[in-house]
């Protein structure tokens, strides 16, 4: 029997309260200084910090002891929408008209309405072992748009991956246009490397500029690691000590379903536990791989699944890829991600590399 708990504003406090205890599962209650409300869950093996009110993100995360979320310069999250000005999460769902950078014909936000959105309602569900955190948050445009989203996030007892499933429903009366990507932002551990299916020949990268701020003896050296993975596009997977990658690496990957219909990708540790992605191209076709190393950043987006490419709405509407959900129309899909033990991502590996 599942049992839903209704969230409310006023008991998230600057002193942590608990919310939950129950089937190896806690969950408490608390408000960052920013004034950004968290539910920060313990699974036993992981502990996912969530923003409940705020893009339903997860802010930061750790399996076992180690830290799995990106380094950024932001030590906690801010209350504003704009996507680059509280940066630096787990995860983000991204979407909604649009999505990625927008170009000089959009009119959406970067990477769409989705990733700070204020949410009207968020509500826990237990089931035995199983934690979700749920919601309910609406975007409305008088005469263009009106859409509801009803995502949700899995924990369970005794594990560090999460399951994450995005409902998008088209409340207007004209068809609306509609991209998704799942923005998972692990940290790169050095002596990793990246294992999936995908064929590296047929890799998809976008070419880097170079920002206006490096000097102009310092091109030579910033762009060495991409001028090696021009070379050898194989040399990407490998994490190396070291690696400054700045301009950000962006490619675009397809990699095959199994026999299941799911697609995976790791982060295989050099103690053989795995940071994992694993999703249904069915529902989310194409995967961004998404890295940069520098100072005061480090993070691997290892495979973003997503129903675009990250460059706009316009381009995805040359490109083909930019979908419409009809009046009463919803859009569902799910996947996981988070860390694997070593059997379990040894035997994936395996199978991936098979």
């Amino acid at each position: 029997m599942v049992a839903e708990i209704e969230l409310h504003p006023e008991i998230f406090t600057p002193a942590r309260r608990p919310v939950v205890e129950a089937g190896g599962i806690r969950a408490e209650a608390f408000r960052y200084p920013s004034g950004v409300a968290a539910l920060d869950i313990d699974t036993g093996a992981g502990r996912f910090v969530t923003l409940p009110w705020q893009g339903q993100q997860i802010w930061d995360a750790f399996a076992g002891a180690r830290r799995l979320t990106m380094q950024s310069v932001f030590d906690q999250p801010l209350p504003v929408r704009e996507f680059r000005r509280s940066y630096g999460g787990f995860f983000l769902h991204c979407g909604g008209t649009g999505m990625g950078h927008p170009g000089p014909e959009d009119d959406h936000p970067q990477h769409g309405e989705m990733p700070n959105m204020p949410f009207e309602r968020a509500m826990l569900r237990l089931d035995g072992d199983t934690l979700a955190l749920a919601g309910v948050a609406h975007d409305r445009l008088a005469f263009s748009h009106a859409w509801a989203f009803r995502p949700e996030l899995r924990f369970r007892a005794g594990s560090a991956m999460v399951e994450a499933r995005v409902e998008v429903a088209n409340e207007g009366g004209a068809p609306m246009p509609f991209m998704y990507l799942g923005h998972v932002n692990f940290r790169p551990v050095d002596g990793a490397r990246i294992v999936d299916a995908a064929d590296d020949r047929a890799l998809e990268v976008a070419a880097p500029g170079l920002p206006a701020t490096f000097a102009a003896d310092e091109a030579a050296a910033i762009r060495r690691w991409h001028d090696e993975v021009a070379r050898d596009p194989a040399r990407h997977r490998r994490i190396m000590a070291g690696d400054r990658i700045e301009p950000e690496f962006v490619a675009l990957l397809r990699p095959p379903a199994d026999g299941d219909g799911l697609a995976h990708a790791l982060q295989l540790l050099p103690d053989g536990s795995a940071d994992a992605v694993r999703w249904r191209p069915a529902d989310l076709p194409l995967g961004v791989r998404w890295i940069t190393r520098a100072r005061e950043r480090q993070a691997l987006g290892l495979l973003l699944p997503a129903t675009a490419a990250p460059d706009g709405r316009a381009a995805a509407a040359r490109a083909g890829t930019l979908r419409y959900l009809d009046p009463g129309e919803t859009f569902v899909t799910r996947f996981a991600f988070g860390a694997l033990a070593p059997e379990m991502a040894g035997d994936l590996a395996a199978r991936l590399e098979g």
